[in-house]
Protein backbone atom coordinates (compact mmCIF):
# COMPACT_ATOMS: atom_id res chain seq x y z
CA UNK A 1 0.00 0.00 0.00
CA UNK A 2 2.55 2.71 0.93
CA UNK A 3 4.20 1.54 -2.37
CA UNK A 4 1.09 2.61 -4.17
CA UNK A 5 1.04 6.02 -2.56
CA UNK A 6 4.70 6.91 -2.75
CA UNK A 7 3.87 6.54 -6.39
CA UNK A 8 0.81 8.40 -6.58
CA UNK A 9 2.60 11.40 -4.43
CA UNK A 10 5.45 11.22 -6.97
CA UNK A 11 3.09 11.70 -9.95
CA UNK A 12 0.88 14.54 -8.28
CA UNK A 13 4.48 16.28 -7.22
CA UNK A 14 5.94 15.90 -10.84
CA UNK A 15 2.59 17.76 -12.19
CA UNK A 16 2.61 20.37 -9.50
CA UNK A 17 6.68 21.54 -10.61
CA UNK A 18 5.55 21.04 -13.83
CA UNK A 19 2.64 23.27 -13.76
CA UNK A 20 5.12 26.12 -11.78
CA UNK A 21 7.65 25.66 -14.81
CA UNK A 22 5.42 25.89 -17.84
CA UNK A 23 3.22 28.72 -17.22
CA UNK A 24 3.29 32.10 -16.32
CA UNK A 25 0.90 32.47 -13.94
CA UNK A 26 -0.77 29.41 -12.14
CA UNK A 27 -3.08 29.23 -9.60
CA UNK A 28 -4.22 26.28 -7.37
CA UNK A 29 -8.10 25.63 -7.26
CA UNK A 30 -9.04 25.11 -3.17
CA UNK A 31 -12.35 23.69 -2.94
CA UNK A 32 -11.77 23.13 1.16
CA UNK A 33 -12.23 19.40 1.09
CA UNK A 34 -10.41 16.34 1.33
CA UNK A 35 -8.83 16.60 -2.29
CA UNK A 36 -7.90 20.00 -1.60
CA UNK A 37 -6.01 19.25 1.36
CA UNK A 38 -4.47 16.52 -0.10
CA UNK A 39 -3.28 18.85 -2.76
CA UNK A 40 -2.05 21.37 -0.30
CA UNK A 41 -0.10 19.33 1.56
CA UNK A 42 1.45 18.05 -2.16
CA UNK A 43 2.37 21.35 -2.75
CA UNK A 44 4.25 22.23 0.55
CA UNK A 45 6.37 19.11 -0.11
CA UNK A 46 6.69 19.74 -3.49
CA UNK A 47 8.77 23.00 -3.14
CA UNK A 48 9.92 22.63 0.32
CA UNK A 49 11.82 24.30 1.52
CA UNK A 50 10.51 27.64 -0.21
CA UNK A 51 6.72 28.36 -0.38
CA UNK A 52 3.93 27.30 -2.39
CA UNK A 53 5.43 29.35 -5.34
CA UNK A 54 1.36 30.36 -6.60
CA UNK A 55 -1.90 31.53 -4.91
CA UNK A 56 -4.74 29.56 -3.61
CA UNK A 57 -8.29 30.46 -4.99
CA UNK A 58 -11.42 29.54 -3.25
CA UNK A 59 -14.99 29.88 -5.23
CA UNK A 60 -16.89 31.01 -2.60
CA UNK A 61 -20.46 30.62 -3.39
CA UNK A 62 -21.63 32.34 0.42
CA UNK A 63 -23.45 28.92 1.12
CA UNK A 64 -20.61 26.85 2.20
CA UNK A 65 -20.76 25.08 5.20
CA UNK A 66 -19.75 27.21 8.24
CA UNK A 67 -17.51 24.66 9.40
CA UNK A 68 -15.62 24.27 5.74
CA UNK A 69 -14.81 28.23 6.38
CA UNK A 70 -13.55 28.23 9.65
CA UNK A 71 -11.39 25.34 8.02
CA UNK A 72 -10.36 27.64 4.88
CA UNK A 73 -9.01 30.40 7.47
CA UNK A 74 -7.14 27.76 9.60
CA UNK A 75 -5.61 26.62 6.58
CA UNK A 76 -4.42 29.98 5.31
CA UNK A 77 -2.67 30.51 8.84
CA UNK A 78 -1.29 26.85 8.71
CA UNK A 79 0.67 26.84 5.45
CA UNK A 80 0.45 30.87 5.02
CA UNK A 81 -1.37 30.75 1.96
CA UNK A 82 -1.93 33.73 -0.54
CA UNK A 83 -5.57 33.39 -0.90
CA UNK A 84 -8.07 34.55 -3.43
CA UNK A 85 -11.16 34.46 -2.78
CA UNK A 86 -13.51 34.94 -6.08
CA UNK A 87 -17.47 35.42 -5.81
CA UNK A 88 -20.20 36.45 -8.27
CA UNK A 89 -20.80 39.39 -6.67
CA UNK A 90 -23.72 40.27 -8.89
CA UNK A 91 -25.88 37.36 -8.66
CA UNK A 92 -25.30 37.36 -4.87
CA UNK A 93 -26.69 41.47 -4.75
CA UNK A 94 -29.59 39.88 -7.19
CA UNK A 95 -30.18 37.26 -4.30
CA UNK A 96 -29.15 33.88 -6.01
CA UNK A 97 -29.65 31.28 -4.22
CA UNK A 98 -29.85 26.90 -4.06
CA UNK A 99 -34.01 27.98 -3.57
CA UNK A 100 -34.15 30.40 -6.53
CA UNK A 101 -32.66 29.15 -9.43
CA UNK A 102 -32.59 25.18 -8.72
CA UNK A 103 -29.22 23.52 -8.71
CA UNK A 104 -28.13 22.96 -12.09
CA UNK A 105 -28.53 26.85 -12.86
CA UNK A 106 -27.46 28.01 -9.59
CA UNK A 107 -24.43 26.31 -10.01
CA UNK A 108 -23.46 27.87 -13.73
CA UNK A 109 -24.01 31.21 -12.05
CA UNK A 110 -22.63 30.73 -8.53
CA UNK A 111 -19.45 28.50 -9.28
CA UNK A 112 -19.10 28.35 -13.21
CA UNK A 113 -19.76 32.10 -13.92
CA UNK A 114 -17.59 33.04 -10.34
CA UNK A 115 -14.38 30.63 -11.78
CA UNK A 116 -14.02 31.99 -15.21
CA UNK A 117 -14.24 35.33 -14.19
CA UNK A 118 -11.91 35.13 -11.29
CA UNK A 119 -8.93 33.49 -13.94
CA UNK A 120 -9.78 36.01 -15.96
CA UNK A 121 -9.82 39.16 -13.59
CA UNK A 122 -6.41 37.79 -12.57
CA UNK A 123 -5.12 36.51 -15.85
CA UNK A 124 -3.97 33.28 -14.65
CA UNK A 125 -3.27 31.00 -17.58
CA UNK A 126 -2.96 27.41 -15.76
CA UNK A 127 -5.87 26.37 -13.45
CA UNK A 128 -4.59 23.59 -11.15
CA UNK A 129 -7.54 21.32 -9.04
CA UNK A 130 -8.09 18.34 -7.18
CA UNK A 131 -10.31 16.51 -9.49
CA UNK A 132 -10.11 12.73 -9.81
CA UNK A 133 -10.75 10.14 -12.60
CA UNK A 134 -12.95 8.13 -10.17
CA UNK A 135 -15.42 10.82 -9.41
CA UNK A 136 -17.89 10.43 -12.14
CA UNK A 137 -17.69 9.13 -15.99
CA UNK A 138 -16.91 13.03 -17.59
CA UNK A 139 -14.12 13.43 -15.45
CA UNK A 140 -12.32 10.17 -16.58
CA UNK A 141 -11.84 12.09 -19.80
CA UNK A 142 -9.61 14.11 -18.49
CA UNK A 143 -6.10 14.73 -19.09
CA UNK A 144 -3.36 15.66 -16.07
CA UNK A 145 -3.68 18.47 -18.26
CA UNK A 146 -6.18 19.10 -19.90
CA UNK A 147 -6.52 21.83 -22.42
CA UNK A 148 -9.18 24.73 -22.26
CA UNK A 149 -10.77 26.44 -25.32
CA UNK A 150 -10.92 30.52 -25.41
CA UNK A 151 -13.81 31.31 -22.73
CA UNK A 152 -12.82 28.26 -20.69
CA UNK A 153 -14.49 25.56 -22.58
CA UNK A 154 -13.61 21.97 -22.83
CA UNK A 155 -13.50 19.97 -25.82
CA UNK A 156 -12.86 16.31 -25.20
CA UNK A 157 -11.82 15.90 -28.72
CA UNK A 158 -9.07 18.44 -28.64
CA UNK A 159 -7.23 16.83 -25.54
CA UNK A 160 -3.10 16.38 -26.27
CA UNK A 161 -2.09 12.86 -25.70
CA UNK A 162 0.05 12.15 -22.83
CA UNK A 163 3.06 9.57 -23.49
CA UNK A 164 5.66 8.79 -20.69
CA UNK A 165 5.53 11.91 -18.97
CA UNK A 166 5.62 13.79 -22.09
CA UNK A 167 2.79 16.55 -22.13
CA UNK A 168 2.58 19.40 -24.46
CA UNK A 169 2.19 22.37 -22.23
CA UNK A 170 1.99 24.97 -24.87
CA UNK A 171 -0.95 27.45 -25.63
CA UNK A 172 -1.86 29.41 -27.98
CA UNK A 173 -3.83 33.03 -27.84
CA UNK A 174 -7.17 32.48 -25.16
CA UNK A 175 -6.26 28.63 -24.85
CA UNK A 176 -5.66 28.39 -20.99
CA UNK A 177 -4.61 25.16 -19.01
CA UNK A 178 -6.14 23.01 -16.21
CA UNK A 179 -3.99 20.74 -14.20
CA UNK A 180 -4.89 17.90 -12.02
CA UNK A 181 -2.53 16.01 -10.41
CA UNK A 182 -5.03 13.62 -8.61
CA UNK A 183 -5.88 12.38 -11.19
CA UNK A 184 -4.64 8.67 -10.94
CA UNK A 185 -5.79 8.74 -7.19
CA UNK A 186 -9.08 7.07 -5.63
CA UNK A 187 -11.50 8.01 -3.51
CA UNK A 188 -9.58 5.52 -0.96
CA UNK A 189 -6.13 6.57 -1.90
CA UNK A 190 -6.96 10.10 -0.48
CA UNK A 191 -7.68 8.98 2.88
CA UNK A 192 -5.22 6.63 2.90
CA UNK A 193 -2.76 9.40 2.05
CA UNK A 194 -4.55 11.55 4.58
CA UNK A 195 -3.91 8.66 7.14
CA UNK A 196 -0.47 8.27 6.26
CA UNK A 197 0.21 11.90 6.18
CA UNK A 198 -1.77 13.29 9.53
CA UNK A 199 -3.63 15.83 7.36
CA UNK A 200 -6.24 17.75 9.07
CA UNK A 201 -9.78 17.37 7.28
CA UNK A 202 -13.22 19.32 7.96
CA UNK A 203 -15.24 17.59 10.62
CA UNK A 204 -18.17 17.25 8.58
CA UNK A 205 -16.32 14.63 7.12
CA UNK A 206 -16.95 12.68 10.31
CA UNK A 207 -19.89 10.81 12.01
CA UNK A 208 -21.69 13.48 14.44
CA UNK A 209 -25.37 14.36 15.80
CA UNK A 210 -26.89 17.03 13.36
CA UNK A 211 -29.71 18.88 12.80
CA UNK A 212 -31.28 16.80 9.22
CA UNK A 213 -34.22 16.58 7.00
CA UNK A 214 -35.13 14.01 4.71
CA UNK A 215 -35.96 15.96 1.32
CA UNK A 216 -36.49 13.54 -1.98
CA UNK A 217 -34.99 11.43 -0.18
CA UNK A 218 -31.37 12.93 0.47
CA UNK A 219 -30.49 13.50 3.94
CA UNK A 220 -29.99 17.51 4.15
CA UNK A 221 -28.48 19.16 6.92
CA UNK A 222 -29.84 22.25 8.56
CA UNK A 223 -26.45 24.38 8.88
CA UNK A 224 -27.96 27.87 9.43
CA UNK A 225 -31.77 29.48 9.42
CA UNK A 226 -30.59 30.49 5.45
CA UNK A 227 -32.46 27.06 4.89
CA UNK A 228 -35.55 27.19 3.17
CA UNK A 229 -38.14 24.49 5.36
CA UNK A 230 -40.99 22.73 3.15
CA UNK A 231 -43.99 22.34 4.44
CA UNK A 232 -44.19 19.48 6.94
CA UNK A 233 -40.50 19.76 7.64
CA UNK A 234 -38.58 19.23 11.20
CA UNK A 235 -35.02 19.34 11.28
CA UNK A 236 -34.24 15.70 13.40
CA UNK A 237 -30.97 15.32 15.23
CA UNK A 238 -29.25 11.87 12.79
CA UNK A 239 -25.87 10.47 13.61
CA UNK A 240 -24.49 11.65 9.83
CA UNK A 241 -21.35 12.82 7.80
CA UNK A 242 -20.56 13.54 4.31
CA UNK A 243 -18.23 12.12 1.60
CA UNK A 244 -18.37 15.23 -0.22
CA UNK A 245 -18.76 18.61 0.47
CA UNK A 246 -19.87 21.60 -1.22
CA UNK A 247 -23.01 24.13 -0.62
CA UNK A 248 -24.62 22.65 2.21
CA UNK A 249 -28.35 22.87 0.84
CA UNK A 250 -27.21 20.96 -1.93
CA UNK A 251 -25.12 18.38 -0.05
CA UNK A 252 -26.37 15.36 0.90
CA UNK A 253 -25.22 13.66 3.99
CA UNK A 254 -25.02 9.67 4.97
CA UNK A 255 -26.06 7.90 8.25
CA UNK A 256 -22.44 6.57 9.65
CA UNK A 257 -21.13 6.34 13.07
CA UNK A 258 -17.41 6.62 11.75
CA UNK A 259 -15.40 8.81 13.98
CA UNK A 260 -12.50 8.57 12.77
CA UNK A 261 -10.02 7.95 9.60
CA UNK A 262 -9.95 4.10 10.10
CA UNK A 263 -13.38 3.93 10.70
CA UNK A 264 -13.88 6.11 7.36
CA UNK A 265 -11.62 3.73 5.29
CA UNK A 266 -13.12 0.53 7.13
CA UNK A 267 -16.59 2.02 5.57
CA UNK A 268 -15.65 2.56 1.96
CA UNK A 269 -13.97 -0.68 1.80
CA UNK A 270 -16.66 -2.30 2.67
CA UNK A 271 -19.24 -0.18 0.68
CA UNK A 272 -20.64 0.37 -3.20
CA UNK A 273 -21.73 3.71 -3.15
CA UNK A 274 -20.41 6.71 -5.43
CA UNK A 275 -18.95 9.32 -3.50
CA UNK A 276 -21.02 11.71 -5.40
CA UNK A 277 -24.23 10.14 -5.04
CA UNK A 278 -24.72 12.92 -2.49
CA UNK A 279 -23.82 15.86 -5.03
CA UNK A 280 -27.32 17.25 -6.12
CA UNK A 281 -25.68 20.14 -8.49
CA UNK A 282 -24.50 16.34 -10.70
CA UNK A 283 -28.14 16.13 -11.82
CA UNK A 284 -28.21 13.63 -14.43
CA UNK A 285 -25.09 12.00 -13.80
CA UNK A 286 -22.30 12.59 -16.21
CA UNK A 287 -24.16 14.53 -19.12
CA UNK A 288 -24.86 16.87 -17.04
CA UNK A 289 -21.17 16.79 -15.37
CA UNK A 290 -19.99 16.93 -18.91
CA UNK A 291 -22.22 20.16 -20.30
CA UNK A 292 -21.17 22.27 -17.02
CA UNK A 293 -17.39 21.58 -17.95
CA UNK A 294 -17.85 22.63 -21.72
CA UNK A 295 -19.07 25.74 -20.31
CA UNK A 296 -15.88 26.17 -17.76
CA UNK A 297 -17.24 24.16 -14.84
CA UNK A 298 -13.88 22.82 -13.35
Amino acid sequence: MHDVLDALEAEAIWALRETAAAFRKPVMLYSIGKDSGVMLHLAKKAFHPGPIPFPVMHIDTTWKFREMIIFRNQMVEEYDLDLIVSTNTEAVAQGVSPFTHGAQEYTRIMKTVALREGLDRHGFDAAIGGSRRDEERSRAKERIFSLRMPGHRWEPRRQRPELWRTVNTQLTEGQTMRTFPLSNWTELDVWRYVRREGLPVVPLYFAAERPTVVRSGSLIVVDDDRMQLEPGEVPQPRMVRFRSLGCYPLSAAVESDAASVDDLIAEMESSRESERAGRLIDGEGGASMEAKKVEGYF
